[in-house]
């Protein structure tokens, strides 16, 4: 039998999330250091001195909403590095949620996305 508790996990990040200081470092509209043919249609950062999957803090992409809390999360493969991990949405849009998951659904990635309801 499988058991969620879907308020908990939500519950879980929005703590995390204010327990964290947001650190903005590629700018919307700004170029992607290695990749210059990609730009970042949205702010995306991370949470210092946090831990994902891959090691490094938790990535997160901050939308247009005036409140920046936890709207969804995209869950990622990619096979050509050989990890996954999560990338928390904040204050995202619906339009700037299927944004962010097309461009983690390209190449040798896949994505899933879980919107809180």
């Amino acid at each position: 039998m499988i058991i969620t508790n879907y308020a908990d996990f939500w519950f879980k990040l929005d703590r995390l999330v204010a327990a964290s200081k947001i650190k903005i470092d590629r700018q919307k509209g700004t170029s992607h250091p290695r990749y210059p043919s990609f730009i970042y249609p949205l702010d995306y950062g991370y949470l210092q001195d946090t831990q994902s999957g891959d090691g490094n803090d938790i990535d997160v992409w901050i939308g247009s909403l005036s409140s920046q809390t936890v709207t969804a999360v995209i869950c990622s493969v990619d096979l050509e590095k050989r990890d996954t991990e999560i990338k928390i949405l904040l204050g995202c849009t619906s339009k700037e949620r299927q944004a962010i998951l097309d461009i983690h659904n390209t190449g040798s990635q896949s994505a899933i996305l879980l919107v809180r309801k």
